[in-house]
């Protein structure tokens, strides 16, 4: 058992949540506060019905996760909303997320994990996001079909594979989620990065893969984001020897 304002406390310093800068939205940090003693910790990548409603049923003291509840703006405490405030308030739980903190995290991030998971080693830092580095840059020497297999794997997922670069990966950037964009695509371009690995993109990256010359594994935005959460919440177990459990609720995008 620890008290809920002692983790709070470890988890912002941990995450360091006020020194990486965010969407406004993200509204990283304690966004519900329930009971005092924590036992019981789930993470998700998503606060959402569903996992709102599996805490509860699994009798959570504390929800952390990727995505959390403000990311549709000021808005009534009505319909969806409203459904997954209520489990929250009615049985005392807690929530906590962490958005881009947790991506950029040396030992839990979603960047780091997914890196290790593929058997590669980070070592640059590259995707800028207000003077952040958001990505990782892993050097190796790997077949890219070899890698679409490894990643597809790896995550349970099937991997978007856009090849515009060279057949073996040799500079490697890992940025999850939703970092398929003309910038992060230029940014890597112009850093050398033959393979930028991330969750999805829009039609015209297909554009700044054919005309820059790289190549795009796109692996879903959930997929890759469900490492971060789940090596938080086993951190949380070493270290405080609190129950965990990961809530795995994929979308397939």
């Amino acid at each position: 058992m620890v008290r809920l304002p002692d983790l709070m406390g470890y988890l912002d310093e941990y995450l360091a949540i006020a020194e990486i800068p965010d969407y406004p939205n993200a509204f990283n940090g304690l966004q519900v506060e329930g009971k005092e003693q924590i036992h019981r910790v789930m993470t998700a990548v998503d606060v959402s019905i569903a996992s709102v409603e599996e805490a509860a049923a699994w009798g959570a003291d504390l929800l952390i996760v990727h995505h959390g509840l403000f990311w549709g703006g000021l808005q009534p405490i009505v319909g969806r909303f409203q459904r997954r405030l209520q489990p929250l308030l009615c049985e005392g739980i807690s929530l906590y997320s962490v958005h881009l903190p947790l991506d950029v995290h040396p030992e839990v991030g979603n960047n780091v994990q997914l890196a290790r998971k593929l058997g590669l080693s980070p070592s640059e830092r590259f995707g800028d996001y207000q003077g952040t580095p958001i990505g990782v840059l892993c050097e190796t020497e790997m077949a890219i079909q070899e890698l679409v297999s490894l990643l597809e794997a790896s995550l349970q997922t099937r991997v978007r594979a856009i090849c515009f670069g060279s057949t073996v990966a040799r500079r490697v950037g890992v940025v999850t989620g939703g970092a398929g964009q003309t910038r992060t695509i230029t940014e890597a371009h112009r850093l050398g990065i033959d393979t930028l690995i991330t969750g999805e993109g829009a039609h015209h990256t297909y554009l700044d893969a054919e005309e820059l010359g790289v190549n795009l594994l796109y692996a879903g935005h959930y997929a890759t984001e469900t490492l971060g959460v789940r090596a938080l919440g086993e951190h949380l177990q070493r270290m405080f020897g609190l129950e965990h459990r990961f809530f795995d609720h994929p979308t397939g995008l």
